[in-house]
């Protein structure tokens, strides 16, 4: 019985502090250093209306001018950094900025489009910490 005793003790003495520290955490509204904010949503599309994507598409006519990366937010704890990164054939093209602000965001960036522009294209929105959340694909054509 005292063997059974001294093991259960050892056990809530190991596990015990470990539940504590994430509760803690927990209750006080903390995220993990690696915390990334979660996508709702994430779309390429022509232009943008009331903060709303129009046309999403996965193939765009150069004719159109420009194109946009639209993604939105949930589960944003803190303000936090993300980026858009626009690769065309594996090349990156222009790198964006985004400040996000809790407790949920949406935010666009957009391209404006040349005759030299046509072919494949990527954005990967990126945390701060360069983990990928999400890569959007798309080409531009005549």
């Amino acid at each position: 019985m005292k063997k059974r005793s001294f093991f259960l003790g050892l056990i809530l003495m190991v596990l015990i502090p470990g539940f504590l520290g994430t509760a803690r955490s927990q209750a006080f509204g903390e995220e993990p250093a690696s915390f990334s904010p979660s996508i709702e949503k994430a779309v390429m599309c022509e232009t943008m209306t009331g903060f709303l994507p129009q046309n999403a598409s996965l193939v765009f006519s150069i004719s159109i001018g420009k194109v946009v990366c639209f993604t939105s937010f949930n589960q944003v704890p803190r303000e936090m950094l993300v980026y858009h990164a626009w690769y065309r054939k594996d090349q990156l093209s222009t790198k964006r900025k985004l400040v996000l602000k809790p407790p949920q965001w949406a935010a666009f960036t957009e391209i404006q489009l040349r005759e030299t522009d046509k072919g494949p294209w990527r954005v990967e929105v990126t945390d701060d910490n360069g983990n990928i959340l999400k890569i959007l694909r798309f080409s531009i054509t005549d």
